[in-house]
């Protein structure tokens, strides 16, 4: 295989690379591995203008050869970056990109830092094995899955390319392969500050954490005994209300490892994933989650898990002898719990219309949650017809036909409990709020219309599988307004009949 070639001029991408220039244990330097013949499926315009790349000139031989691997942007530092992480709850001393390569790391228009990695770009000194490649279906899925979550308004890693490679990939059947590029506020994970606590690297550990405290947390004074212990406190309450909003859509990210938690705050890794149709809180949809650890309930104490891992690996940096240091972590990792409560609570009453939480309303959502579940009502769909329904005088029928779906449990006294559910909470909205235009506003800001549902993911990979992207580019047209209900997108909105439910997801890796 050719080594990678210098980039033309037609495209030109703005590195800075600040993350190469850590101790050299952080990463391995090496380029990306060649792919046989790449070809441009998707090239994201707007997100490259964000990051102030050039491509005017650049034809779509000349991305796919970039966003493949097999040019090398001329101020690219190429890496892959050293992390381990706790997998289901077993500590893996040792994983590290073992499939992607970190091109380098840019400042885009608003003055952020961002890296851009290729994921499926050949072996690193951590691939343990693999290929280091990826088939097709994850990329396009982690280009749906990730740019519907920003669509939705949720802190998220972003797409910016997807290209071909022209070899089959190997997993339970030999699969088109292609590589993904991935844009990421930083790919720095929890796994990345064990990775080196376990190795008792005091000196690369320091310099991580001085980076992240520049890169995500400039706010912090960098000159406190305690900045390493408001660092760590910044980074749960970040978690907190980032799994808040998780729960609040229905999202279930499946594979919660502590090497899948960025330190800054964003959703990343979309392997398993999903949505979920029919509400249920112990729903899980990862094929390898077989005992329910990453179960859509679960996720927020799974955080709290995660963090109680980072405390750990960061507790050399906290200030005062080990006791004061454990009893300063144990607090901030107590404060977790209220963030999360209070983040998912307010985002809850804002999709019951309500503008701030009060007494009474977190028994209301636990009631509606368990009709919900009662009835395999869609979540979705429930929450979204429910913004048609906030006075007396409108018509419920709309919404009560949710329960003719087939994922539907109708019993009448299902529908006589969930008529007194409705009753009580127009009445709140009534003595609550008095303009119900601003009620219904809110409502359908915080209620999507459309989500990446299972079976419309499936459905673009497979058609993208047998040559037709034309199922994914319609997917991604309507998820790219989720909270908007266009007639030309109607469909998106629907459930899936029996014979299109999707009952595992699965990693691709």
């Amino acid at each position: 295989m050719t080594t990678p070639t210098e980039t033309p001029a037609s495209l030109i991408i703005p590195f800075d690379n600040a993350y190469a220039r850590l101790p050299e244990s952080c990463f391995a330097k090496l380029a990306p591995t060649p792919v046989q013949t790449p070809g441009l499926i998707r090239f994201n315009t707007e997100l490259a203008t964000e990051l102030r790349i050039s491509f005017d000139d650049a034809t779509d031989s000349d991305i796919a050869a970039i966003f493949s691997g097999n040019r090398l942007p001329t101020q690219a530092d190429p890496l892959a970056m050293a992390y381990c992480g706790h997998q289901f709850g077993q500590l893996n001393p040792q994983l590290g990109d073992g499939r992607a390569i970190l091109l380098g790391d840019l400042v885009d228009v608003h003055g952020q830092r961002r890296d851009i990695q290729l994921k499926g770009s050949g072996r690193t000194p951590f691939s343990r094995g693999g290929d280091g490649r990826s088939p097709l279906g994850p990329a396009l899925r982690e280009y749906i899955l990730c740019e519907a979550m920003h669509a939705l308004g949720v802190p998220t890693t972003r797409a910016l390319a997807v290209v071909s490679s022209g070899e089959p990939v190997l997993r339970e059947r030999a699969e088109p392969g292609a590589v993904f590029t991935r844009v990421a506020a930083s790919h720095i994970r929890v796994g990345t500050f064990q990775y080196f606590a376990l190795r008792q690297d005091s000196e690369a550990l320091q310099a991580l954490a001085d980076h992240v405290l520049e890169r995500h947390y400039p706010t912090i004074d960098r000159t406190a005994d305690d900045r390493y212990l408001q660092l760590f406190s910044a980074i749960c309450q970040r978690q907190a209300q980032l799994i808040a909003q998780w729960l609040q859509l229905g999202f279930i990210h499946g594979v919660m490892n502590t090497d899948n938690m960025t330190v800054s705050g964003e959703t990343i890794d979309y392997g398993p994933c999903a949505f979920m149709d029919a509400f249920s809180a112990g729903k899980v949809f990862s094929s390898i989650d077989q005992g329910g650890r990453y179960a859509y309930q679960n996720q927020s104490a799974i955080g709290q898990w995660n963090l109680a891992r980072l405390a750990e690996a960061m507790l050399t940096l906290f200030p005062g002898d080990e006791d004061e240091s454990v009893a300063a972590a144990t607090t901030v990792l107590k404060d977790f719990a209220d963030v999360h409560g209070q983040a998912w609570q307010q985002a809850m009453g804002q999709k019951l219309g309500f503008g701030r939480v009060e007494a009474g309303d977190l028994q209301r959502i636990s009631a509606l949650l368990e009709l919900l579940e009662q009835g395999g009502l869609d979540y979705t769909l429930f929450f979204r017809r429910l913004c048609k329904v906030t006075q007396p005088e409108q018509d419920r029928s709309d919404l009560l036909a949710l329960l003719t779906l087939p994922d539907c449990r109708n019993s009448a006294a299902m529908e006589r409990n969930l008529h007194e559910w409705l009753d009580e909470w127009q009445q709140q909205l009534r003595q609550r709020e008095p303009d119900p235009t601003v009620v219904q506003s809110r409502m359908l800001a915080a209620n999507p219309a459309i989500i990446p549902r299972n079976h419309r993911v499936a459905e673009a990979i497979a058609a993208a599988e047998a040559g037709d992207y034309s199922v994914f580019e319609n997917l991604l047209a309507a998820l790219a307004q989720p909270y908007a209900e266009l007639p030309q997108f109607a469909a998106y909105q629907e459930p899936p009949q029996p014979e299109q439910r999707v009952h595992r997801t699965f990693c691709g890796t």
